[in-house]
């Protein structure tokens, strides 16, 4: 097969592209990723939160139990799975809904950006019925 001098010039100056499009490619594919990872975790965070919120607030609301113990226990929660400072602000009250006495336990705490870092933007609430 003979090469024409046109196709010889466009290879020439082709020389080298594959190398810079990998690079390009390859460093969106990474920040994607990076990107799905860390909406995955900032889920895990959420999902942490409600769960320990709950279940903070269905200890609270068992017979002879106190507010006291359900933030207790769902500082127990949080710690047990995530940082420290995502069980700092936690805070239970007692209130109506529809006429039902129901415990609702919160929890205030950073929704993680960068890792576990970011503003202080989450709440979290967990209520159940006292018994």
């Amino acid at each position: 097969m003979c090469s024409t001098p046109q196709s010889i010039e466009s290879s020439a100056r082709e020389r080298g592209s594959a190398i810079a499009e990998f690079v390009f490619v390859s460093s969106l594919v990474a920040l994607l990723c990076a990107a799905i990872f860390q909406l995955a975790f900032a889920l895990h965070v959420r999902n942490t939160l409600v769960d320990s919120a709950g279940e903070g607030a269905r200890y609270a609301a068992l017979h002879g139990s106190s507010l006291e113990a359900g933030v207790a226990r769902t500082r127990v929660l949080v710690d047990a799975a995530l940082p420290a400072a995502y069980s700092k602000n936690v805070s239970a009250s007692r209130t109506h809904i529809d006429g039902v006495s129901v415990v609702e336990i919160s929890v205030h705490a950073p929704l993680p950006l960068i890792g576990f870092l970011g503003p202080t933007a989450l709440t979290s609430t967990g209520r159940a019925v006292v018994e």
